[in-house]
Parts: structure tokens; sequence; C-alpha cells
């Protein structure tokens, strides 16, 4: 896995508003050997009200099959365990401006 590859992830139920379930992310780091740092995605385009947010529309090479919002507010670090499989990868553009929106939240 690298960053710019979007998984299927299997993200534990904490019972809070946090992102949860099965969903595509964009892997954004590998931070140690069994945790990488990802962006949760949703299908849900209301979304989009929130900051931090950036639609992904499908193509070929993203595997995605429908638009998809990268919660970039949601950005957290998991264990590749929870990593199901790979459906694709973004292209520059689209991870640029990812990243130049993750950067914006940091700060």
């Amino acid at each position: 896995m690298k960053p710019g590859d979007i998984w299927v992830v299997h993200i534990p139920e904490l019972g809070t508003h946090e992102q949860s379930g099965v969903r595509p992310a964009i892997v954004v780091a590998t931070v140690a050997k069994t945790i990488v740092t990802i962006i949760p995605c949703t299908g849900n385009k209301a979304a989009l009200r929130f900051p931090f947010t950036l639609p992904v529309v499908p193509t070929e090479k993203n595997g995605l099959t429908s638009t998809s919002i990268a919660l970039i507010f949601h950005i957290r670090a998991i264990d590749t365990s929870l990593l199901k499989n790979k459906i694709g990868e973004l292209n520059r553009k689209d991870f640029a401006l990812i990243k130049k929106e993750a950067r914006r939240l940091i700060g």
C-alpha cells in the first residue's frame, strides 16, 4: 500500500460521529509496518456541506463505482489489518488536491 491508493476498509464502530463500517479510503501515508494514515470516504453527497471535504469522481484507475466524498477532516491512523482490498489509486492531480486540503486542515 502506498500514498494515493484507494482501499476498501472496515473501520470498527465507535458509537460516535466518526466514520465507520466498510467504505473506500485513501491511503495518505505509511506510518509503520502495520499502521497507515487514511482519509475515509462516503457516498453521501450531503457531506460536502462540511469544510475539508472533496468529491472524488469514479475513474477506471481509482476503481470507485460512484462519486465519493473524501472526508479529510476524518483523517486517522488505522492498523493495516483493517484494509480489505485495494480497488485503485488516485491520479496525481486528485491526490495533490487532497494533500493540499489536509495541510490546510492541519495548519
